[in-house]
């Protein structure tokens, strides 16, 4: 059966006139071109949702909030996953070699840690956002506003570029293993190897955000419960100067059930991959090849789903696409215009 999968899998290397050249999986044209199809439009999905964000946040002034600013960030992070990382994945996915070089293979390695990392310190600060809107509305606005959101924003790109590129340029990564490194690699593979040490520093930059969020989220979900009966029960004695109060406490709700979707479908996306890395890294590295990119490409499509999800539960992200292709933009200024319905 696997003779029937493959072409001369045994005798074909990723570059045929150097000694130790890897091996190469030639798939057949189907399934090539069936992979292109499905990666190509998982990139340009990811791009093209992620585009939409941007210029719909940058564009429609009611959006520039602290928390929205935040959403534009992280769909920044994710565009620039799609722009960057995702075009020479795909190659490396369907070809099952790395073309471009080791130096380049660090670079998108570097890059593709960095967009992971400040996703989630993103979203860790969009919890804590969330958080101080949910449980005390009244301090909200003074203490999260768009400088706030803008130091926030600068700590999770700095630190997450700083951190990816310095370990693993300065080869700290693959420090006192390299007699492992050198039995696993080969000439056309872009597959780096973290030590135990490095694994652990790694993981804990996930899992530490993974369990803050949870818990942050899982505080606000009560909180927003609660709220939701006592506004209920004064629902018949509630005066009419305060339903404009009542419809902004509804709306930051529902915000925040949207993001917690957003925050869950982050989180199941990436854990896999830091569970099969830690137990790559203490089991010699057992995981087969096709299964872990398999495994990180499942990451990379979390980039794709936060736009479904704002499309999905944001009527404004709706309102706002509809005006952006339909060029309306560019034939009146639709700047001001109002995108929430409540």
């Amino acid at each position: 059966m696997t003779s029937a999968l493959l072409q001369n899998e045994e005798a074909q290397y990723c570059f045929e006139n150097i000694n130790g050249s890897c091996y190469k999986t030639s798939w057949s044209s189907g399934i090539r071109i069936t992979l292109y199809v499905v990666l190509g439009f998982l990139t340009i999905l990811t791009l093209g949702g992620n585009l939409m964000v941007m210029i719909s946040i940058a564009y429609f002034k009611q959006l520039h909030s602290p928390t929205v600013i935040l959403l534009a960030s992280l769909a920044c992070a994710d565009f620039c996953l799609g722009l960057t990382v995702l075009p020479f994945s795909s190659i490396r996915s369907v070809e099952t070699c790395w073309y471009f070089g080791e130096t380049f293979c660090r670079f998108h390695s570097s890059l593709k840690l960095s967009f992971c990392y400040s996703s989630i310190f993103h979203l860790c600060f969009i919890s804590v956002d969330r958080y101080v809107a949910v449980t005390d509305p009244l301090i909200y606005p003074l203490k999260f506003t768009v400088p706030v959101s803008g130091m926030f924003i600068a700590v999770a790109w700095i630190f997450s570029l700083v951190y990816s590129f310095s370990v693993v340029f300065t080869g700290a990564n693959d420090k006192g293993i390299h007699e492992l490194v050198n039995a696993l690699s080969c000439v056309g593979s872009c597959q780096l190897v973290f030590n135990k040490t490095w694994v652990v520093v790694s993981s804990l930059l996930y899992f530490i955000p993974f369990f803050t969020v949870i818990a942050l989220y899982s505080k606000i979900f009560t909180v927003a419960k609660q709220q939701a009966r006592m506004i209920e029960m004064m629902s018949n004695n509630t005066q009419p100067s305060g339903n404009y109060s009542d419809r902004v406490r509804k709306r930051e709700r529902k915000a925040t059930k949207t993001l917690g979707i957003a925050v869950i479908a982050f989180l199941v996306c990436w854990l896999p991959f830091f569970i099969n890395v830690i137990i790559d890294t203490f089991l010699d590295f057992i995981t087969p090849p096709l299964l872990f990119d398999i495994v990180v490409w499942f990451t990379y499509s979390n980039s794709a789903i936060n736009p479904l999800i704002y499309s999905l539960f944001y009527p404004w992200f709706r309102k706002a696409m509809k005006v952006i292709v339909s060029c309306k933009m560019l034939q009146l200024d639709c700047s001001t215009m109002n995108l929430f319905t409540e």
